[in-house]
């Protein structure tokens, strides 16, 4: 049920009461289901049994589609359609907008790109789809009350309603989308997080007026079922996006419109529904109407709306199971909004005589022009042998088929159990999703080369989905196959040349193919069509600083401390390299006598390194800012830094790096004029240190330390015995003891 429209001409005085019972079938039945007010509970149940039972819940939301979600798209097809007048009466959305939606269907498998669009517009109908079915049923009950509210009040319910739905919008469309099938605007949150704010207090103002203007004039029997609404149409919209606002939590679309809150929606839908046709049944003369067989109708019904297509042209046309059962399920949905919107209206005679009870009577239903399409249907719909046990046989077959869908499912869900997805896979070798889980399970289990064979197959079965090749060309990567993968992201490049993401994995191929030029140019490419491209930015610094650009690379590592310092979370695990970016940044401003804006720089590296505690870094970033408070004429700063720098080297396991420290610090003494035993202790401990390194390195610091023992004579030997002795006195020395050189 779409949005139920009162005709404008409404009275704005309560009506006499025509009824001598508000409700629907029951008060606590109409509560429960039809205003909602299991949500809060159901809503906490599917949240803690998806953190805690997620593939179990996945499971058995499946599984209630079949009695909820499906029938409730049906009983709108079997409104529209079981009847000539009424398919004739609507004809415009039973025959040409179902036959616009089929042919976009049929675009849709050939060419993968417009499945966001249509899956993005199903899913933000979906809450507008929601929002009027529960103001129409709020309508409905106040004027079944004898409440009829005024156009003001009417109007402030319309309008928080609306607020309600705006706010969740600016939920979904804040910042990039975390789903590749649904597209996000990327609104900014500092603009929409006050625009959600003064929504949510509208929604709560505007109909706490509305219903404490309907209370005034009514009784608590009468106003309990729109206020339950209002509640409802809270809990599903304003709830979780003040959870998100408070907790910074992200609500994915696709699970909360088309997961619990769709299931809600479907059995309101259903209880609605199955009211009307009771109704209409009854005032045909129709006394043998029974909601069993209504619902067995809507079941098998709905089994056919979403289940043979996707299998069917998966199967015979070697289609993308995955990518078909998208499409069909948005489009379905889609051609039930549109097709609900036209058919629920309380401004039709009709409806109202059965939806609001009044004694007005009840029109019938015309019989309508007579040919061999509407003959053809009323045979099948007869009561005699042969019909009847056509309509058998199909449903028997539309009930095995779905059980074979279940089964399917329940095998496909399995990710750890390789037996279970190649169960899944016989059943439908044409769907890259089982194909994906199939490879990881695969690889799991030591079976590297099939994955990779599944991954080929799932990327082949839909060329047009970026995600399922890349996949696959992580894949060849992990497996070492860097030359296929290059190939593969040229092809992919191809079709999407402006996929930044494509563009920085290129490079990384290219540049470890020793395709240097392609590598950086693929890089600046995708920093061209996202500047937010942090690993693009540091690969390009990088490439620019080991051919000695050093002040190119700067600008790039810049932008990279830029893009970090804006998301701190996202980059909490990369507290190393941003560290080394710092220092490299700092170096940069060394090198062109920035000499402020260096020394910040390797501050800033020193106190972000005492904060992650990667004394590792903080030992480098010390020692270069000892370099520069020299070269500035502060030898006392630069003693205590390079002391620290020392303190820390003797709490790692790094004797290369303690060495080189111990050299600069012994030729740092060397040149304040301190006693030569420091000079050569220092010399001593970091030969000591690199008696496993390389040739070279040992060599320079052995020429070092022959140099000071020269200078020391007989002193020398001394020292060598005492060598940890005047360590210490050297790394105590005081800073007064360093005076600036006149």
């Amino acid at each position: 049920m779409s949005t139920v429209v009162e005709t404008p001409s409404a009275p704005s005085v309560p009506a006499p009461q025509t009824s001598p019972s508000p409700w629907i079938y029951r008060p606590w039945l109409d509560l429960l289901v039809g205003c909602g007010a299991w949500s809060a509970p159901l809503l906490l149940l599917a949240f803690y049994s998806a953190q805690s039972y997620s593939r179990a819940w996945v499971f058995a939301f499946y599984f209630l589609a079949l009695f909820l979600n499906y029938p409730h798209f049906m009983a709108t097809v079997y409104r529209a359609y079981h009847t000539h007048s009424e398919f004739a009466k609507y004809r415009i959305f039973t025959v040409h907008v179902a036959l616009l939606l089929a042919f976009a269907g049929v675009l849709a498998h050939l060419w993968y790109p417009l499945v966001p669009w249509i899956f993005t517009l199903y899913i933000c109908w979906s809450p507008w789809h929601y929002t009027g079915q529960n103001f129409g049923l709020l309508m409905m009950f106040a004027r079944r009350a004898g409440i009829s509210p005024t156009p003001a009040e009417r109007r402030a319910l319309h309008l928080s309603f609306l607020a309600s739905y705006l706010l969740l919008m600016l939920s979904f469309h804040t910042g990039a989308s975390g789903d590749p099938l649904v597209l996000s605007l990327g609104l900014p949150e500092k603009f929409t997080l006050p625009a959600r704010g003064a929504l949510a207090l509208f929604f709560v103002v505007s109909s706490g007026w509305a219903l404490v203007s309907l209370a005034r004039r009514s009784s608590l029997r009468a106003i309990i079922a729109p206020f339950t609404l209002a509640m409802t149409q809270f809990l599903w919209f304003l709830l979780p996006a003040l959870i998100q606002l408070a907790s910074g939590r992200e609500i994915p679309q696709t699970r909360y419109s088309s997961g619990i809150l769709a299931v809600l929606h479907s059995a309101q839908y259903l209880w609605i529904t199955s009211y009307y046709q009771a109704r209409e049944a009854r005032a045909a003369g129709d006394t043998q109407w029974k909601f069993s067989s209504y619902l067995l109708t809507l079941i098998a019904g709905g089994i056919a709306l979403f289940i043979p297509g996707p299998w069917i042209v998966s199967r015979v046309f070697h289609a993308d199971f995955a990518a078909s059962f998208l499409t069909f399920t948005a489009l379905v949905n889609i051609h039930h909004f549109i097709l609900d919107g036209a058919l629920w209206k309380l401004r039709d005679s009709r409806i109202a005589a059965l939806l609001l009870d009044t004694r007005t009577k009840t029109p019938a239903t015309a019989a309508g022009a007579q040919n061999s399409f509407v003959a053809a249907a009323r045979w099948l719909a007869g009561r005699s042998p042969t019909p009847r046990a056509l309509r058998r046989i199909t449903m028997v077959m539309l009930f095995a088929w779905g059980a074979v869908d279940q089964v399917h499912f329940f095998w496909a869900g399995q990710e750890t159990s390789l037996a279970s997805l190649q169960r899944a896979a016989r059943l439908n070798p044409n769907d890259s999703a089982i194909q994906t889980r199939l490879a990881k399970a695969q690889a799991l289990s030591g079976q590297r080369d099939i994955a990779i064979t599944s991954l080929e197959r799932a990327a082949s079965l839909n060329p047009g989905d970026l995600s399922l090749q890349e996949t696959y060309a992580r894949g060849l990567i992990e497996a070492g196959r860097d030359a296929e993968a290059y190939s593969l992201y040229e092809r992919m490049l191809q079709g999407f040349p402006r996929d930044a993401n494509a563009l920085v994995n290129y490079g990384l191929l290219a540049h470890r193919l020793g395709r240097e030029d392609e590598a950086l140019d693929s890089w600046r490419r995708a920093v061209e069509i996202d500047p937010q491209q942090y690993n693009a930015q540091l690969y390009i610094a990088q490439f620019l600083d080991q051919t000695g650009e050093a002040q190119a690379a700067a600008s790039h590592y810049r932008a990279y401390l830029k893009i970090v310092a804006a998301n701190p979370d996202a980059h909490r695990s990369e507290s190393a390299t941003v560290l080394a970016v710092l220092i490299k940044v700092a170096d940069a401003d060394a090198a062109v006598n920035h000499a402020a804006e260096a020394m910040q720089g390797y501050r800033a590296a020193i106190q972000f390194a005492e904060k992650s505690g990667d004394k590792t870094l903080e030992s480098l970033a010390l020692v270069h800012l000892a370099e520069l408070q020299e070269k500035q004429g502060d030898p006392a700063a630069a003693a205590q830094s390079y002391q620290r720098a020392l303190a820390l080297d003797a709490l790692l396991s790094d004797p290369r790096s303690a060495a080189f420290d111990w050299v600069n610090y012994g030729q740092f003494l060397r040149r304040q004029s301190k006693p030569e035993r420091f000079v050569y202790a220092c010399f001593l401990r970091a030969e000591e240190l690199l008696r496993t390194s390389p040739a070279t390195e040992l060599s320079a610091v052995t020429n070092a330390r022959a140099e000071a023992e020269a200078r020391l004579g007989r002193e020398a030997a001394a020292v060598r015995i005492n060598r940890d002795t005047i360590l210490a006195e050297a790394l105590h020395l005081q800073a007064s003891s360093f005076q600036p050189k006149s």
